[in-house]
């Protein structure tokens, strides 16, 4: 055994023993977690850094801007107090955007949030009187964010700082006018940006029994909208076409990808600071790619991959070729199964529709391959959801999106109206390829609309539920009149997808509690030591570079 050899293996033993020894001076548990999303394993425990879903598409009542809509958090009971749903304060929140196909952002959007709590020895309530404004004094836990933006790579510019978040909604009694508070929550920026952050009604409307063997083996568990009366944390952003288009020209470079990340720092220490630098913890695009397509084996490496690594992990793009749903149906109800390899699927979920990528679909919609000023060799295929912003906005929009001739809908970007649960399970079964709906699956979840109607105006989401999720009490429309063209309009759309975990040269995010004073200083020592230690291991090629505690 050499020197060097030897000495690694001591730094590890002492980095153990400085760890497990700054634990117990801390006189509290050292633990360590890395965090996903709901679809994955290791999600469960931390839903606030959980995306659920995206989507992008052009503004029907503003020419020329494109909005997203990124949620986080899912499954938000109204009745959940008395802490309710913040946005969490140890974490980044990001809307990124490729325009060039290399796979990496190219305009990129990072909030950062903010807890005020005024309750201290006093109370446990969120209120403790009725707020009627965001700076009411009743209001006693409060959040604001700061939004930054870099565009090619440059430092981030500070676009916002303490903007106000729309509060979780308790009741009426509590918040008679939530409307009142969503407007104050909406803000205009310089350059016509619009902006929100806040809660709101749960946009995803499907029937989540598709995990019984596929809507219960016999499509009789159908019908009955999951997510209904939940509600969201909800970031929403309109900008510019120029702001996101390559050269700043949506004329010649239409098309556009787009993802979500929460990011956090690689160490935590509970209540007190963080280090070791960011790493991506969860990760959405199209939706529904990370609930059934990757296998579960795979699901928190996706959420912890950045989308220029999608091509390089062979079980990932296998499980696209060659998906699974489409044998469980045929199992199931005896629809044949489409051949493989499926590259109306690679298209749809990693290159975008185009003629130029040789794939079955006989179209040019939603690649970055169309864009007049890419380079071809620099295009990498990857997991986005990609959206054109030339297509005209639709006067009376499809819930079935391209497949039913709608060219603005889903998978061309994703409406909040859009029924992607039927879409992709039309796909999956072939008719994306075949141009043809397959008949047997005509009704598909049968859920086609969001139990809350949608606005016709940023930010488009209805108002956060505010009665019991089993209560039957119903609640009124919570927005305004919509207007006929949206592509928010109708009803709903969307699908949760997404996890995350420790991917190739990943470390999770280590949680380290009670550790104070000298007892912090041997704990961020011995993780430090174990750290140096196993980069210098991995440096073989080994794909999994995570650390687990």
């Amino acid at each position: 055994m050499t020197a060097k050899p030897r000495l690694r293996r001591t730094l590890a033993a002492l980095g153990a023993v400085a760890l497990l020894g700054g634990s117990l001076y801390g006189l509290g548990p050292g633990t360590a977690t890395a965090s996903s999303h709901r679809e994955a394993p290791l999600v469960a425990a931390d839903p606030a850094i959980d995306n659920t879903d995206l989507y992008a598409f052009v503004s029907p009542e503003r020419p020329g801007f494109v909005t997203f809509v990124a949620n986080w958090q899912p499954f938000e009971e109204p009745n959940g107090g008395p802490n309710f749903y913040p946005f969490a304060t140890d974490a980044t929140y990001h809307i990124k955007v490729d325009n060039d196909g290399d796979a990496k952002p190219d305009a990129e959007f990072k909030w950062k949030f903010r807890s005020i709590d005024n309750r201290g020895d006093s109370t446990f309530l969120y209120n403790n009187g009725p707020v009627t404004s965001l700076d009411d004094e009743n209001l006693l836990f409060k959040q604001t964010y700061s939004l930054q933006s870099s565009f090619n790579g440059e430092p981030f510019k500070t676009r916002v700082e303490d903007a106000p978040v729309a509060p979780s909604r308790v009741g009426a009694a509590s918040m008679p006018d939530y409307g009142t508070l969503r407007q104050q929550a909406t803000r205009t920026l310089p350059g016509g940006w619009k902006i929100f952050a806040g809660q709101a009604d749960d946009p995803f409307f499907l029937d989540l029994r598709v995990f019984d063997l596929l809507y219960g083996g016999d499509l009789s568990e159908t019908g009955q909208d999951t997510v209904a009366g939940y509600n969201v944390n909800t970031i929403a952003l309109q900008v510019p076409f120029k702001d996101v288009a390559l050269k700043a020209d949506a004329g010649r470079n239409p098309v556009i990808g787009v993802w979500t990340t929460t990011e956090r720092n690689r160490v935590r220490i509970t209540g007190g600071g963080q280090s070791g630098g960011k790493v991506q913890v969860s990760r959405l695009g199209n939706p529904l790619v990370n609930e059934v397509v990757v296998p579960a084996s795979l699901k928190d490496t996706f959420n912890a991959t950045p989308p220029e690594r999608d091509a390089k992990i062979p079980a990932l793009v296998k499980r696209v070729l060659e998906p699974e749903v489409p044998k469980l149906i045929e199992s199931i109800y005896k629809i044949p199964a489409p051949k493989t390899p499926r590259n109306d699927l690679a298209e749809i979920f990693l290159t975008g529709i185009t003629t130029k990528a040789g794939g079955p679909i006989k179209a040019d919609l939603n690649s970055q391959l169309n864009n007049a000023d890419v380079k071809a060799s620099r295009f990498t295929p990857s997991e986005q959801l990609r959206l054109n912003l030339s297509v005209p906005v639709a006067g009376s929009p499809n819930r079935l999106g391209v497949l039913a001739g709608d060219l603005q809908g889903f998978p061309n970007g994703r409406r909040l109206s859009d029924d992607v649960v039927d879409i992709e399970l039309q796909a999956l079964v072939g008719a994306a390829q075949t141009g043809k709906l397959v008949d047997a699956l005509a009704a598909g979840d049968a859920v086609d609309a969001n139990d809350q109607q949608f606005g016709g105006e940023f930010p488009y989401v209805a108002l956060p539920n505010g009665v019991a999720v089993n209560s039957a009490a119903k609640q009124p429309a919570t927005v305004g009149k919509l207007t006929g063209g949206s592509p928010a309009a109708a009803a709903p759309a969307a699908a949760d997808t997404d996890v995350a975990q420790p991917a190739p040269d990943l470390v999770p995010v280590a949680v380290v509690s009670g550790a104070t004073g000298l007892g912090l200083v041997i704990v961020l020592a011995g993780v430090f030591l174990l750290l140096r230690w196993y980069r210098r291991r991995n440096t073989g090629g080994d794909p999994d570079r995570t650390l687990t505690f």
